[in-house]
């Protein structure tokens, strides 16, 4: 029966696995070759000098050309738009633990665990407190902003995307909000280090700990020196090495919302992509795998996840986006103000306890 079902699939008559093929290749041609440009630009000096990563680049790209010349060639190229959007941007979660040791972690100390610690799980709650009862927003966009501005900017919110199931432009509009806020903390940080009474590794953990993306904080960190950048980035790798726990149990949480009578959210179960990530986390602090190969690997790790943004991209619809109007905004600027001061307040007071 089953050879019967695939004689009958691929007839001459019937095409359709044919044109499927087609629609994966040139679909995921299309969002490679976006990504290579993203990937370009971002090696320009000025771009890179205002700490715009590929992913940006990737979304920003995918969003102008998904609304002027995707829509007139979606139907020859959805598989693969879909594909990178979806198993891509999974698999650039998982390789994106070959960026993190346990053995940098450990040299910021209990501090600056305890700093990304209360950071994450401050800023997450206000975001679902403010976001929810506040300003009224879904619950969808309320987690995605949430996780971009407590983890790890546009990364954590396409890794939260698969657990949260959101739409395509509610995903694009958590993105632009960390992109906004992430890049004025990039200029902001710099601009008031003289008046925060900080030394440079103070002001590195307090980078790492409050600036969204790991490209500004790489900006933020060295526009002091070169010793603030580094802790601002081990810092920074710490809060992104809290991303697999935080999966695990966003995953739980939603679970039991379900179980409460959100009826959308039905075998929703553990994302096993962030426990592998976690896995990949750990074989690479224990250096078995040869550093040429990770380099490797961080490079295409790189690749798939500007893929994934730009399939993102080429799937948001500019009116969906100004459907939901200012609110997202407005929550991510008062995420970002939280982060600014209330985070400067837990730097001084946790390290004044260690």
């Amino acid at each position: 029966m089953g050879r019967l079902t695939h004689a009958l699939l691929t007839t001459p008559h019937n095409p359709l696995p044919r044109l499927r093929h087609r629609e994966f290749r040139l679909g995921v041609i299309l969002v490679l070759a976006v990504a290579v440009i993203s990937l370009r630009l971002a090696h320009n000096p000025w771009v890179a000098a205002h700490g715009l990563s590929p992913l940006t680049i990737g979304v920003v790209l995918g969003i102008v050309l998904g609304n002027t010349v995707f829509p007139r060639i979606a139907h020859e190229t959805a598989a693969g738009v879909d594909f990178s959007k979806n198993s891509l941007l999974r698999l650039g979660i998982i390789l994106y633990g070959f960026r993190i040791t346990f053995q940098a972690i450990a040299a910021v100390g209990w501090s600056g665990v305890l700093t990304d610690v209360a950071t994450l799980t401050l800023t997450f709650m206000l975001a679902l407190f403010l976001g929810r009862r506040l300003l009224g927003l879904d619950r969808e966009t309320a987690v995605l902003i949430g996780a971009g501005s407590s983890i790890c900017g546009a990364a954590a919110i396409m890794a939260a995307e698969p657990v949260v199931r959101a739409q395509s432009h509610k995903v694009s509009v958590a993105v632009a909000t960390v992109v906004v806020f992430g890049t004025l903390g990039m200029f902001l940080y710099p601009a008031i280090y003289p008046w925060l009474g900080l030394s440079e590794h103070a002001y590195g953990l307090y980078v790492g700990s409050t600036v969204h993306e790991v490209a500004q904080v790489v900006a933020a960190g060295n526009a002091i020196s070169p010793a603030a950048g580094n802790t601002a980035v081990i810092e920074k790798m710490l809060r992104v090495m809290m991303l697999a726990p935080f999966l695990l149990l966003l995953g739980q949480w939603l679970r039991r919302h379900q179980q409460h009578g959100d009826q959308t959210r039905a075998g929703l179960g553990i994302p096993w992509f962030a426990v592998i990530f976690l896995a990949v986390s750990a074989l690479n602090s224990i250096h078995v795998v040869p550093a040429e190969l990770v380099n490797g690997l961080i490079a295409l790790d790189t690749v798939l996840l500007t893929m994934a943004m730009t399939a993102l991209g080429l799937r948001t619809h500019i009116g969906a986006v100004r459907q939901a109007g200012v609110r997202p905004l407005l929550l991510g600027g008062l995420l970002f103000g939280f982060l600014v001061v209330a985070g400067y307040g837990m730097n001084l007071a946790i390290s004044a306890l260690s």
